[in-house]
């Protein structure tokens, strides 16, 4: 039972510090929707989405009146694509089909975005997820809300070098799609390591093939009540410090959980996770960097950043995994440099740089995530910075992602605007120094000795 008291701070959290529930995702299997025929296909997926998800907007804002908790997102993820159009696509264009048939049924629902335009090749690619590849520049461009993952490593399987290298190509093409939107395609498109099946947010959720025909994954956020929570630590030791965090991670997870069960209830789908992230947006307090100052850095990036991150990181994790039967997704701290206006701030300054990201990201959630970098930039330079990102995930048996946006015609001074929860970023400088002979090598890094754990 949730105690008066619970709910009166629960009140102040939503009302004064921006705790939100940042998205309910519905994941939907679409199995049962293949066929050989390119329209029959899309026909299937634009009938099972409408039909499961029809009532989810309705929901969603239902359980965000009755309780006066903000559901900001209301999502869908499905199947990764490159495993469901296999016998059907013949060619890229069919491929594009699908990506038409998802923004259609997420647009007929209500939805905000739909995931799962993905593919999953770590260890190799199939001719079909290679056409899912070489589509997504396509994809992106002729629809509004899809988007687009592909995970290319795995701890287990190695690293799939030759997916790292068409990544390369096909963010700057997509970049290249969309650059009268300051390339904003590449907002829409993320490539993982370890990427997790269960994952609520954007873009890189997609429906595992482990998973229930269907499910509602919660997102959580408060970065604010972080922040607030930890004025009251200031001078204290770091038990103090830790012992403050996870309490406040525990209270907001338990938003998510009630939020979660609601939602499942209702929609008669199956909860699967709680997904507790402190995913900062461009709103005033309701930053990550803001809990590392508070923390003691001057901004992210001074000496002790890293160090800050992981303690945060998992406190976060300590105290989430207390308050819901399921936590899964990313749950940890996220770190979008247009996404949190501390981050940008720390950019502008000359503290925080594309290197001390890399660092920063083997202790984060994610990785290197909304990050604007110099149009001119090369594919084969994009791919190195996938395959060491992907590199960190594999080494360390965590998820680890890039999201990186080079905006066409823009350089380092110049600033890209995204708008909305995406926000806006500094064009941040990139290493000039050639990768080419490295990330044009084929085949794949194997994996870590320590994988072998049978």
């Amino acid at each position: 039972m949730i105690s008066r008291r619970e709910i009166q701070e629960t009140n102040r959290m939503i009302a004064e510090m921006n705790l939100d529930v940042r998205t309910i995702t519905m994941g939907i299997s679409l199995f049962d929707c293949i066929d050989s025929d390119i329209t029959v296909l899309c026909d299937n997926i634009y009938q099972k989405i409408t039909t499961l998800a029809k009532d989810l907007v309705k929901i969603g804002d239902e359980i965000a009146k009755e309780y006066g908790i903000p559901v900001v997102n209301k999502r869908i993820s499905v199947t990764p694509i490159g495993l469901i159009g296999a016998s059907a696509c013949k060619t890229e264009d069919d491929f594009v089909k699908i990506a038409k048939a998802l923004d259609r049924a997420a647009k007929t629902v209500g939805i905000n975005f739909i995931g799962g335009y993905s593919a999953l090749v770590a260890k190799g690619m199939t001719k079909a997820e290679e056409m899912l590849l070489k589509s997504i520049p396509e994809a992106l461009f002729v629809t509004d809300v899809v988007c687009s993952s592909v995970n290319v490593g795995s701890t287990k399987t190695g690293i799939n070098m030759d997916a790292v290298r068409l990544m390369g190509h096909v963010i700057k093409e997509t970049a290249e799609r969309t650059k009268d939107n300051d390339s904003i395609g590449c907002a829409k498109l993320v490539v993982f390591c370890n990427a997790p099946d269960d994952n609520p947010f954007m873009a890189g959720a997609f429906h595992g093939v482990t998973e229930a025909d269907s499910i509602i994954n919660v997102g959580v956020s408060g970065p604010g009540v972080v922040k607030k929570a930890l004025e009251q630590a200031r001078g204290k030791d770091f038990e103090f410090l830790c012992e403050t965090i996870k309490k406040t991670a525990f209270k907001i997870t338990r938003v998510g959980q009630l939020v979660a069960k609601r939602a499942s209830e209702r929609l008669n789908v199956p909860f699967g996770i709680v997904d507790l992230s402190l995913a900062p947006t461009p709103a005033v307090g309701d930053s990550v960097a803001e809990i590392l100052q508070e923390i003691g850095l001057e901004y992210p990036g001074a000496p002790g950043t890293t160090a800050a991150l992981a303690l945060l990181n998992d406190q976060v994790k300590k105290g989430g995994i207390m308050a819901s039967s399921y936590v899964g997704g990313l749950s940890g701290a996220f770190i979008p440099v247009s996404e949190d206006r501390g981050m940008i701030e720390a950019v502008q300054k000359g503290c925080l740089t594309l290197e001390k990201l890399e660092a920063m990201t083997c202790v984060c959630s994610v990785g290197l995530d909304m990050i604007a970098i110099p149009g001119k930039t090369s594919a084969d330079t994009v791919s190195g910075i996938i395959a060491d990102e992907m590199a960190i995930g594999m080494i360390n048996q965590k998820t680890t992602a890039v999201r990186l946006i080079p905006v066409i015609g823009k350089d380092v001074g110049d600033n890209a605007e995204f708008g909305g929860l995406l926000g806006y970023a500094p064009i941040m400088p990139v290493n000039p120094y050639s990768c080419s002979a490295f990330v044009n090598r084929a085949g794949r890094i194997p994996a870590p000795v320590h994988s072998f754990k049978n």
